[in-house]
């Protein structure tokens, strides 16, 4: 098994994610997805600790999105 690379291109990170190279690219544009811009062309990257952290932090707003919203069956309701 190959090791993760540390910098992933949005498209890498689109595919983890299983979204567009787009949705990235906002995620990346609106901060919500530390990256950084190298080269003269300006390619993005994204740091694999850095996907990680967001990883976990979509699990804890979810949660907490879960919560304070719970799920009503339209039966019980």
């Amino acid at each position: 098994m190959a090791a993760t690379p540390r910098f992933l291109t949005l498209a890498d990170v689109a595919e983890v994610l299983n979204t567009s190279s787009a949705q990235v690219y906002a995620l990346v544009r609106r901060g919500e997805l530390p990256a950084i811009k190298i080269g003269g062309r300006g390619q993005w990257r994204v740091e694999s600790t850095q996907l990680e952290d967001f990883i976990q932090r979509m699990y804890a707003e979810t949660k907490t999105f879960v919560d304070e919203h719970p799920f009503v069956d339209a039966e019980d309701g």
